[in-house]
């Protein structure tokens, strides 16, 4: 049994943030039900698709949720919402701040209805402050919050990370907020309104940039390419072997002394690299060291014997490689499912409880393939009532 088996969750978010959360909550067994526009959630119309033209994000972030579509902008689509407000127990949502409030949905308006519910909202900037308010992506709460100005090298252009880091972030730290708002409604029966900016989520990401800025009144550079954000373990880059890349990294006097064993170059042996602040102060010197080395070996080898070493280390790998990784298939986190219409990959999750096994997920459905499910089987309306719905284009 899942963990969240019986917990009710309705999903009213677009793109990364919020379908991540619900989704996360649906791998523990929650029951969610996603709810999509008559157009559908804009990630459907993505060109990024299968062999049969299905819509690969979406399809990741929203396999194993019911769907239904509700159209929000008539009356009779909110009085469907308010209904699910009172049958679920969380509601999830990241919709343009203050949405919710306009259609006369918000925390407030839900929770006199059901005052069990948790209302779980993402947004840019949160509820208060002088941003308060501003739509946000990915992107720009990357350039709004300095991870552009930290990623790659200090001769180039400010870069977003490859990795959609900040949506992901802001999910993980929305579920881990309904978690506990789950835990504290077990103690006093209400529940409550839990918000999470994306800035405020990616904010502690920058520890070692933050770090360095401060101890050197700015004097390490912003963009540090691949050495470490505040200038403080060296070696820490990636070096160019015979044939690709490799990550090596010494956060300790230890690390570098058994790297130094390993690369027998006397040029180690200088007062330059006694400790870790004389490392941080000849960081090029370093480089060159341990990039001559590891230019002279395949990355295979290098990482098998720094592996058997105990220090830090990591052939660079491509996404390709990536999808063919043994470990990365045994996790299972990037997951294969076989059903009636074939195998399909999708998100299994990162979280792993040795008594509650995760859900395994199913296929993420066609626009509103579940509406008639919920309407009549968790609301309870009548066959009528639905074709009514249908008929003014609600559902």
């Amino acid at each position: 049994m899942g963990a969240l088996s019986g917990v009710k969750v309705i999903d009213l978010g677009q793109f990364y943030l919020a379908p991540y959360c619900a989704m996360l909550l649906a791998r523990l067994g929650a029951d969610v039900i996603k709810i999509e526009s008559p157009y559908g959630d804009p990630y459907r119309r993505l060109p990024t698709t299968d062999a049969d033209g299905e819509p690969l994000q979406f399809a990741f972030l929203n396999s194993g949720k019911r769907t239904i579509r509700l159209d929000l902008k008539h009356e009779s689509g909110q009085d469907v919402l308010r209904r699910l407000a009172v049958w679920g127990d969380v509601l999830v949502q990241n919709l343009s701040p203050g949405a919710m409030e306009r259609f006369g949905l918000g925390y407030d308006d839900l929770s006199a209805l059901n005052p069990r519910l948790i209302m779980a909202s993402g947004t840019g900037f949160g509820s208060f402050g002088p941003y308060a308010g501003q739509s946000a992506m990915d992107l720009t709460i990357q350039a709004k919050t300095a991870v552009m100005s930290t990623t790659g090298f200090d001769t180039g252009p400010p870069v977003r990370t490859g990795p959609s880091v900040v949506d992901f972030m802001g999910g993980s730290h929305l579920a881990a907020g309904v978690l506990a708002a789950l835990v504290q409604r077990g103690t006093t029966g209400r529940g409550q309104h839990v918000e999470v900016a994306l800035q405020d989520a990616i904010l502690p990401a920058l520890t070692s940039n933050i770090a360095g800025l401060l101890s050197t009144q700015g004097a390490v550079p912003e963009r540090t390419g691949n050495r470490h954000g505040g200038n403080a373990v060296v070696p820490y880059n990636a070096y160019a072997a015979a044939d690709g890349w490799v990550t090596i990294l010494c956060p300790t006097d230890a690390h570098w002394e058994r790297l130094c064993a390993l690369m027998n170059d006397p040029a180690t042996q200088d007062e330059r690299f006694a400790d870790m602040h004389a490392r941080c102060a000849n960081v090029d010197a370093v480089d060159d060291i341990v990039g001559r080395w590891a230019s002279t070996l395949p990355k295979a080898e290098i990482e098998q014997a720094l592996v058997a070493r105990k220090i830090p280390c990591a052939a660079v790998v491509t996404l390709a490689e990536l999808l063919e990784d043994p470990h990365v298939r045994e996790r299972r986190v990037l997951r294969t499912v076989t059903d009636d219409l074939g195998s399909f990959m999708t998100l299994g999750s990162p979280l792993f409880l040795s008594d509650s096994p995760i859900e395994e997920p199913r296929r993420a459905g066609r626009l509103g393939r579940d509406t008639d499910d919920v309407l009549l089987n968790e609301l309870g309306m009548s066959a009528t009532e639905v074709e009514q719905l249908r008929a003014m284009n609600t559902v």
